[in-house]
């Protein structure tokens, strides 16, 4: 049959059977970093995916985040962008030097990034994603960008402010949200001061227990709180903190909760091979976009705390 040995591994295993869910509905880009991470492909072509959602200006758009549509560039799709190339070790030269002067244009006065610029205007958004005239700094853009650009040495001018406004917001939480949780960690992760960044770590991740932000027995999952504009069920375990064992968040939790949360994502995978999203999906292309991405960290986040995918 044309494509049977698109996958060496076992027919029913999870990277068996989401490789065939990869190949019958995913994106180019997402075609290709499954190609990367788990059947040996190069980079380049994950590379050359990538190059057509970027613009004029350096930043990214084309629905690359797709519950932001249309042409333009916005920060959440070129953050999008740097993790991609971070996924796949090209985060570096004039790519990034283009997006970090994109970064500069659209940033505010705290010389951070805003949630949404308002070019976004005029095209198709989440509605959980409002359009405002001049937003606000926001930790969920800035601080996965910063902690990226550290990590991988970019040094640019831009991180100056931009690492300051991350300490302030994180020094600062006192209630949060898991998404903005997840921005924070990594940050963290990637912060040069490392023991600030342990430190930090540490009084946040007292913060997510005492506010229920993960849940730690998926045996009683209705007794964790969702969180305010959420969708019904949309909530946080500990993989999607610690998605590497060398996350500062992997401290957060025993190995039997960190055991139970990488068995409830075992069992999320779906009969058509894919792992579902939990946020709201607002219109018909999204979520088929989204759960090749979902589905590709999902068994990413298997592997690197070494349970068998295929």
């Amino acid at each position: 049959m044309a494509g049977s040995g698109a996958s060496p591994h076992s027919p029913d295993s999870p990277l068996a059977r989401a490789a065939h869910f990869i190949w019958l509905t995913a994106r180019v880009l997402e075609q290709r970093r499954f190609a990367y991470h788990f059947l040996g492909k190069d980079a380049d072509a994950v590379e050359a995916a990538l190059s057509a959602y970027q613009g004029d200006d350096g930043g990214y758009g084309h629905a690359l985040e797709p519950d932001l549509r249309g042409p333009v560039s916005q920060p959440l799709h070129t953050a999008h962008a740097l993790r991609v190339l971070d996924s796949v070790g090209r985060l570096g030269g004039q790519r990034v030097e283009r997006m970090c002067r994109y970064l500069t244009d659209v940033s505010t006065k705290d010389g951070a990034l805003p949630a949404l610029h308002p070019s976004q205007r005029g095209y198709p958004a989440a509605p959980f994603v409002p359009i405002v005239d001049d937003p606000p700094s926001a930790l969920l853009t800035t601080g996965p960008v910063v902690g990226l650009l550290h990590r991988n040495q970019v040094w640019h001018a831009w991180l100056f402010r931009a690492t300051d406004f991350c300490w302030a917001t994180v020094d600062s939480l006192e209630t949060s949200h898991p998404y903005e949780v997840e921005a924070a960690v990594a940050f963290l992760d990637g912060a040069p001061d490392r023991s600030r960044a342990e430190a930090a770590a540490d009084r946040l991740g007292r913060l997510v227990r005492e506010q229920g932000l993960a849940v730690l027995d998926p045996a009683r999952i209705a007794d964790y709180p969702v969180s305010e504009g959420y969708a019904p069920g949309e909530r946080h375990f500990p993989h999607h903190y610690a998605a590497v064992p060398e996350s500062l968040a992997r401290r957060w939790f025993t190995d039997e909760e960190m055991k139970r949360s990488l068995d409830h994502l075992e069992a999320e995978q779906q009969e058509d091979g894919g792992w579902p999203i939990h946020w709201r999906a607002w219109a018909p292309g999204t979520a088929l976009e989204c759960r090749p991405m979902v589905t590709i960290e999902a068994l990413r986040t298997l592997r690197s705390h070494g349970r068998t995918i295929g």
